[in-house]
């Protein structure tokens, strides 16, 4: 099995890349930008369009992939890289100052010609691949304006009073995408409900269970594509108390295969986050997830056991890994709301510029809520005093239900990105055991105890990576 410790194969993402003028191919012009109708560059001049270009060098048959392999764009982020590139603009001869912190053109202030930026420097500024925005502005509008719409009720007044779909961003995230070809092996054991009863009557009556027990292995190849992290420490802590993170996390997935080779062109007209986290630092986050990917793979064999499996075993040995950078397009509307003098909650809706998938969260009018939860709970003390019913109680339940649900529906503090089941995994070469072990009866619980079969553990790894990040982040001083 290839160590995936020796050196890494490097594939020059940026070659034929070169910095300064990007010409029009028909006439010659440098004001090129993104045409989200039909995802081509185009000349804004002689309106001429032409197909973004592909990377070449990768491993696009995963199964085949063996070792480490790093697109260049992946390279560790060197403190001191100089942001600030001069450029001798090729018509003019006049220098045009770019600064890579705040954008990757800029436009002769003699000529007017537009200059890019087009090859990596390690500041994280310039990614590998870019996924260029499909969704237009007036559309993300429309999105937003609906899903703010339904939740106007108990939204805060003075959001309600502020809000203005017209200030939503386009903006390019920074994103991690890994493929892996790996060898997957469970083992542990699962069980199979056969019976269902009770026993005793009235406040005495307990259900119990009857199951057979198995000795349960899986072992099978699997190749993971497009698995993807993001690669800037802020939008990696997803419980921020100060930002709604969780909801861009929650827009996720993007159509991957549709990237393209990086133009600075793709970004005319939008914002961008440069990465700030390199491929050491994410490597636990990303196998830690890949085998929650691997643990629901195997849940597509496991129908038998309908009170779940507990894997006593789990092994992931990964054959080949290899990582690119990624520009991925999302639509962003923001509002701060103030708690305090120096506190308060960063908002979100995000929509996913490709998939239109829309999330977010919207400050609540908690007097409101609050006032509308307790009417609900009076009428379920009513229902509990005059309704006929032998769990009448039940009913004092509906104020608190009542508040949960529209908590939950204007915070949304639960979302989040499936990555265990909406990553492309391809499973092949099963080989699967499974052996009567005994009939159980009498069970008291509806589970196998310590089923673990369906955990997750890659969110939650994410949290405590940040304090590893915070520690190595080379912008953690800068202003």
């Amino acid at each position: 099995m290839p160590d995936l410790n020796e050196e890494p194969r490097i594939i020059q993402t940026d070659s034929g890349n070169k910095d300064g003028q990007n010409k029009c191919p028909k006439c010659g012009a440098t004001d090129i930008s993104l045409n989200t109708k039909t995802g081509n560059l185009r000349c804004n001049y002689c309106r001429h369009e032409f197909q973004p270009e592909k990377i070449e060098g990768m491993e696009t048959d995963i199964h085949n992939l063996e070792g480490e392999v790093m697109a260049s764009g992946t390279q560790d982020i060197a403190q001191d890289t100089n942001d600030v590139m001069t450029f001798k603009c090729s018509s003019c001869g006049a220098e045009v100052v770019i600064d890579t912190t705040e954008s990757t053109q800029a436009r002769c202030h003699w000529c007017r010609n537009t200059l890019s930026v087009n090859q990596q420097i390690p500041n994280g500024a310039v990614p590998d691949v870019v996924l260029p925005f499909k969704l237009s502005k007036p559309d993300a509008k429309s999105l937003i304006e609906a899903f703010v719409n339904k939740r106007r009720f108990f939204a805060h007044p003075k959001f309600v009073e502020e809000f203005s779909a017209e200030n939503v961003m386009g903006v390019y995230f920074p994103y991690m995408v890994v493929d892996m070809n790996s060898h997957a092996s469970f083992s542990g054991r699962g069980e199979h409900q056969v019976r269902r009863y009770t026993r005793g009557s009235g406040s005495n009556q307990r259900t119990y269970y009857d199951a057979d027990l198995y000795d349960v292995d899986r072992e099978f190849d699997l190749s993971i594509k497009g698995l993807t992290v993001e690669s800037s420490a802020d939008k990696l802590n997803k419980k921020d108390s100060h930002k709604t993170n969780n909801v861009i996390n929650a827009i996720m997935p993007f159509d991957i295969e549709n990237s393209v080779k990086w133009d600075s062109n793709y970004l005319k007209g939008y914002s961008s986050e440069r990465r700030d986290t390199n491929v050491e630092q994410l490597k636990p986050l990303v196998d830690t997830q890949a085998k929650d990917i691997a643990r629901f793979s195997a849940n597509k064999t496991l129908q038998l056991y309908d009170r779940g499996v507990r894997w006593d075993s789990e092994h992931l040995d990964i054959k080949g890994r290899q990582w690119k950078t990624a520009y991925l397009p999302v639509w962003l509307y923001s509002y701060q709301e103030k708690k305090g003098e120096n506190d308060g909650l960063l908002h979100y809706v995000a929509i996913n510029a490709r998939t239109k998938e829309t999330m977010g969260s919207v400050p609540i009018h908690m007097p409101k809520l609050i006032g509308a939860s307790a009417i609900v709970e009076f009428i379920g003390l009513l229902l509990m005093l005059f309704v006929d019913f032998d769990y009448s109680f039940l009913f004092l339940l509906l104020g608190f239900i009542f508040f949960f649900y529209y908590y939950v529906k204007y915070r949304n503090f639960t979302e989040r990105h499936h990555h265990e089941t909406e990553t492309p995994a391809e499973m092949l070469n099963l080989a699967k055991s499974d052996r009567l072990v005994k009939r159980q009866t009498g069970l008291s619980n509806s589970r196998i105890e310590g089923a673990n079969n369906k955990k997750v553990s890659g969110q939650g790894l994410a949290e405590n990576l940040l304090n590893n990040v915070s520690d190595i982040n080379p912008f953690k001083n800068l202003k």
